[in-house]
């Protein structure tokens, strides 16, 4: 799976008079959680360029359960100011990088890292 989960939609509103979809929650080493771009409380407006305006929650599930592989989401950043209400801020495209796009590149520069610095310490 993606590694979150969703609520909403037009038979299961989350926010009163709102059908949108929204991330709930964020699954610990998941997908998403190692991708580090979505956060709980994001509004997703679309999934691979499909829009999620009117759907029912569970066609709204199907949709994140059949997007395959490359996965790219449209989102509504929700911020959070201190002691103040909750908003959304524009919106926003995750970029629909794979995963293995972003931790290929993060994994080679800690090798990189790794032996640049074990190299030092066998000079001193």
């Amino acid at each position: 799976g993606l590694g979150f989960n969703i609520v909403g939609g037009t038979d299961q509103q989350y926010i009163a008079n709102d059908n949108s979809i929204y991330v709930s929650w964020i699954k610990k080493d998941g997908a998403a959680y190692l991708d580090g771009r979505l956060q709980e409380g994001d509004k997703i407006l679309a999934i691979n360029g499909k829009e999620l305006k009117d759907l029912r929650h569970k066609d709204a599930v199907e949709l994140f359960r059949n997007a395959g592989y490359y996965v790219s989401l449209k989102i509504q950043r929700r911020l959070q100011p201190q002691n103040g209400p909750v908003v959304h801020q524009g919106d926003g495209e995750s970029g629909g990088l794979p995963l293995a796009a972003i931790l290929v590149p993060g994994l080679a520069l800690a090798a990189t890292a790794v032996w640049i610095l074990l190299r030092y310490r066998q000079r001193m």
